[in-house]
């Protein structure tokens, strides 16, 4: 998979290249190309951005760098995001739709943000990783990133390593011990150390449903109406905790 991402800080991306996604890279499974805005502008003083019509406070980047960038890389017929908070809120879905695609283009906004014929021409797509404001799409670019490349084929350690974790399973992620079994006086659930594969499951399954309860019932609601696969032991479980007390 290619990720394109243009920005004026590419030096921002440097962690991109490290830990997991790194070694991502050095297998081949992800390419992670980064492109300086800059370096397509065509003013003499390197300028990519000016004041905007209307007035207002804040510089708008101005469409001939961010144009010639795009149009360098071959963005066009390429899914392009561009991180905005007016954006549709990314979710698994989106992610895993993202996934898919051979090439993802990004461009990283930054002042007051872009002129608006970069994102109408280019028909990019807003996205947006929470109810609150940047100093520009640098880091949901890299949340972006991040989550994507989870989902590429070889990219983690164990293939099924995702599937356990928050939002993919449609509850959150149950609490995890590691050694030592004893430490400062706390202790890892006896469950956990019984060798009992069928009890470890039922446990870690009802701390997940008691944790999405607790902390994202709105989760919860969604996993209970998709809930008809699950076990007689399960729905047991499911039960007792929908009708425990708040």
């Amino acid at each position: 998979m290619n990720i394109h991402v243009l920005t004026l800080f590419p030096d921002m991306f440097l962690p991109v290249t490290q830990s997991i996604l790194g070694r991502a890279e050095e297998k081949g499974l992800l390419q992670v190309r980064v492109i300086n805005i800059r370096d397509y502008t065509l003013d003499k003083h390197n300028r990519t951005d000016d004041t905007p019509f209307g007035g207002g406070a804040g510089m708008v980047m101005s469409p001939e760098p961010a144009f010639r960038a795009l149009e360098a890389i071959g963005a066009q017929g390429k899914r392009i995001l561009y991180p905005s908070p007016r954006g549709k809120v990314l979710d698994q879905s989106l992610i895993e739709d993202l996934a898919k695609q051979e090439d993802v283009v990004i461009l990283c906004g930054h002042y007051e943000g872009v002129d608006q014929r970069i994102l109408d021409h280019w028909e990019m797509e807003e996205v947006s990783i929470g109810d609150y404001v940047l100093t520009g799409g640098e880091l949901p670019a890299m949340v972006i990133i991040d989550a994507v490349a989870r989902l590429i084929p070889g990219v983690l350690g164990s293939p099924d390593s995702h599937l356990e974790e928050s939002i993919y399973s449609g509850l959150l992620e149950y609490p995890h011990y590691t050694k030592p079994r004893e430490f400062r006086g706390l202790s890892v659930p006896e469950v956990l150390v019984s060798g009992n594969h069928q009890l470890i499951h039922l446990w870690r399954f009802e701390e997940s449903l008691k944790l999405t309860k607790e902390r994202r019932p709105d989760l919860l609601e969604e996993f209970v109406r998709a809930a008809d696969s699950l076990t007689k032991q399960e729905k047991k479980i499911l039960r007792g905790i929908l009708e425990s007390e708040e």
